[in-house]
This record gives structure tokens, sequence and C-alpha cells, in this order.
């Protein structure tokens, strides 16, 4: 990519703009709570922001372009997942989980299943997670080395160091601010680039004539097991993810907890359109290119330089601010759930640093993992993560919402055990090519319902 003067400037003054407030806030922290959870004091914006800066990443928009360029529609179950997700976690979850006064989803689980659940969730939140930050920095990468016109070694470098500015220092304050100031440049760049998309290429008419109704116009363009699985995976990963629960658990109260969830699920769903658009633009005008440059590219030759600079910018920003936020929340459980146990005479001041350095730890294993999948799909790991984080807390979770304390801790150990073995062995010895989280969630039933009977004959 070939940036003018205009391109470059507009690019910096976006990046700075979003990461100074991180490095301000750092003044402001002076505990692992204040870093983890804003000192519980968030408001309805900052916790949508949180979300958003984390959830609105490479995948809702590079990838999903690049899925729009091949497809056209089904690319949206990301981000139409994702809002639906939050949705049922502002009408179901907020509230009992902000209540708990805790910080992690492990520590919800230990409370209901004894310490050894806590281990498991941990270890396999941050697997999952992880595949998540593996897709947004498959995105960074590549756009960092477009953009700057480096080696992708070096493209790797800068990723560190912007990830280091959103929260190394700010922690979750300063990933709030910076999904704010995100979705602002989104709007401004990709939403106007979308309408013009769709205005240059015939509106419905035109749309109609260039495309055949199946797959671009169908949400189950895949087919209807592949769009089921979508949606699933995003409803079962979003829930089950410690970088979204945080979010909830730094609100001031139960009832901005939801609101914060529903804030973020009404500005996530409609992300994903226009950036279907410009995929589809892209695949009729330059069906030459790589379906992973379709949205850069738009940015870059089809709105003004000044525009197209602050939507790079917007594009980076969805990507780091991603990998930053959800390195965070794996940050966050290794520290508090883990080295925490191992290491009891430590202090305030040395988890906040050990919490610091694992979120930079955790961002330079992506690096090197991406660097042996470079040509893969962005969202093709995030749907694999959100399967994988799901298998083993989303069921378990849910019972501990809905049913607290009936629930054995044998059983409710035993359904995370298997949820999570299911979602690792499957695919590796089973003869049927059946989707490892459907059956890791019947695994987690098989368990958890005869618990509740279990508890329920016993109570009478």
């Amino acid at each position: 990519m070939q940036l003018s003067v205009t391109h470059i400037i507009s690019l910096l003054l976006t990046l700075a703009v979003s990461i100074l407030p991180g490095i301000i806030i750092a003044r402001k922290i002076k505990s692992v709570d204040d870093y983890n959870v804003g000192g519980r004091s968030a408001g309805v914006s900052m916790v949508a922001g949180s979300i958003i800066g984390t959830l609105v990443g490479g995948a809702a928009t590079v990838g999903t372009a690049q899925l729009g360029f091949t497809l056209g529609l089904t690319a949206w179950w990301f981000t139409l997942g994702s809002g639906i997700a939050l949705l049922i976690m502002a009408a179901f979850y907020a509230v009992p989980l902000r209540r708990s006064g805790l910080t992690t989803v492990s520590e919800f689980l230990v409370n209901e299943y004894g310490k050894k659940a806590g281990v498991l969730t941990s270890l396999s939140a941050s697997a999952g997670i992880f595949f998540s930050i593996v897709a947004s920095t498959l995105t960074a990468l590549h756009l960092v080395a477009g953009i700057f016109n480096v080696e992708i070694m070096t493209s790797a470098v800068i990723i560190v160091l912007i990830t280091a500015g959103f929260v190394f220092f700010g922690g979750i304050s300063g990933s709030g601010i910076a999904g704010l100031l995100k979705i602002l440049f989104i709007f401004a760049t990709i939403f106007v680039g979308g309408i013009m998309a769709y205005t240059d290429l015939g509106g419905w008419q035109g749309l109609h004539k260039t495309f055949p109704e199946h797959p671009w116009f169908s949400l189950f363009g895949r087919g209807v097991q592949d769009g089921i699985f979508s949606l699933l995976s995003m409803i079962v990963g979003v829930i089950s993810t410690q970088s979204y629960v945080q979010a909830i658990f730094s609100a001031k109260d139960s009832k901005t907890a939801a609101k914060g969830c529903i804030a973020a699920a009404c500005i996530i769903i409609p992300v994903g359109l226009p950036s279907v658009m410009i995929g589809m633009f892209m695949h009729v005008q330059h069906p030459e290119i790589s379906s992973i440059d379709a949205l850069p590219l738009y940015l870059l030759h089809y709105l003004p330089d000044w525009l197209g600079g602050i939507g790079l910018g917007a594009l980076l920003l969805s990507a780091l601010g991603s990998i930053a936020g959800l390195a965070l929340g794996i940050g966050t459980m290794i520290s508090r759930d883990l080295i925490s146990k191992i290491w009891r005479s430590a202090t305030q001041v040395n988890l906040l640093w050990t919490n610091r350095f694992c979120v930079l730890l955790v961002t330079v294993c992506a690096i090197v993992f991406v660097f042996f999948h470079l040509h893969s799909s962005v969202l093709e790991w995030n749907y694999l993560s959100m399967a994988l984080r799901g298998s083993g807390i989303f069921l378990p979770l849910t019972f501990a919402v809905f049913f607290p304390w009936q629930v054995p801790s044998k059983a409710g150990l035993l359904a995370i055990f298997s949820g999570i073995a299911v979602a690792c062995l499957w695919s590796f010895w089973s003869p049927w090519a059946i989707n490892s989280l459907f059956l890791a969630l019947l695994f987690n039933l098989i368990f958890l319902v005869p618990g509740i009977i279990y508890y329920r004959i016993h109570k009478k």
C-alpha cells in the first residue's frame, strides 16, 4: 500500500489520540483492582467501551470484509452473533455476575464447584482467548506491514509497542476509552465507505444484477449447519470470555453492567454490514487481490486521503485494541487465579506488574504462533476460539447463574473437565464429522442435569 503524506499524518494522529488516554490513566492506577476492574466505578459508556474495544477487532472489520469478499452476507454472523450474545448477557448474566463482587469467571465457578474448577477454567479460557488474539494478530501483522511498508518482523515489534500503550499502563480503563474512540472512528470511516460501496454497486437492484442470490445474500451461504454453529459459537464464546465479563465486573452496579452490555450490542450488531458491502464491492472491482486486503485497500483508494488515513488507523485500533483487551483478560486470570495462589507473599505492586508483563508475554506468544499461519482465515480462528473457551465454561457458568448451589461440586467439575476434553480431543479420534462444540455442551449436560436432580431429590 502506497500512502500519501496526508494518509500518514491522519493515521498517526488517530493512533496517538487513542493511545494517550491509557498512558495518562496509568497515574491513577495504584492496585491490581484499579488495573483489572477500574476500581469498580465504570459507567455505562465505559462498560460498553471496554466490551467494544475488545470485541470489535480484526475479525469484526478486516475478517468480515475478507469473508464478504468471498461469500457475501454470511460474513455478518460475527458481529450479529456477538450482539445477540451481549443482549442475552444483559438479560440473564450481568446482574448476578456483578453482584458477586469477583474479578474473574474462574473465581465465580470456584464458588460453585471448588478450587479445581478454577484451574481448569482458567487454562481452558486462556487457551480459547489466545486463538482470538491470534486472529487479531493475523490482521494486525498484514496491516502494519502494508501500511508502513515494513517487514513482518518489524511489524511484530510495532504491534507489541502499541499494545503496551493500550493496556500495559492503563488496564481496563485505558481499554475502555480506546474502545469508545475506536468505534467513533469506525462509524466515521467504514460506515461511510459501506454506504459509498452500496451506491457505487447500483444499490439493491445493482447488487442483485451483479451477484446470484445464493450464497451472496444468505446468512447461510456456507450451509445451515455452519450458520447455526457460527451463531451458537458466538453466543457461547462471548458469554464465557473473561475479557467481556471483566467489563461487567468493572461496572459501578449491576444495572450499569446490564445497560453497558445493551449499549455495546446496539453498536456492534450493525458494524459488520458495511464491511460485508465493501468486501463485495472489492470482489467486483478487484477480484485479483488477496481477500484479506479488501477493506484496507478500499479505505486507501476510495476514500479521501485524510479520511482514508483515519479509517486505516481505525482498522489498526480494531486489531490492536482487541489484542490488548483479550491479552488483559488472560493476564488477569493468570495473575489472579494462578500466580497469586502460588506467590502468596506477593504485594499489590508485585501482582500489578506481574499482570502487566503477562499481557506482553501473551501478545508475543500470539505473534510467534501467527508466523506459522500467516495465510489462514481470520474468522476461522475466532470461531475456533469461541468454541474452545465455551466448551468448559458456558453451561457450568449458566447453571451457576440460574441454579446457584444446586449442582454438586463433583458434578460441576466433571462437566467442566468433560467439555474441555471433548473440545480438544474429538477431532483426533472421532470418525464422525460432528462439531466438537455441540458435543462438548452435550457432555456438560450429562453431568450437570443429573447433578441438579440428585440435589433436589436429597433436599427433599
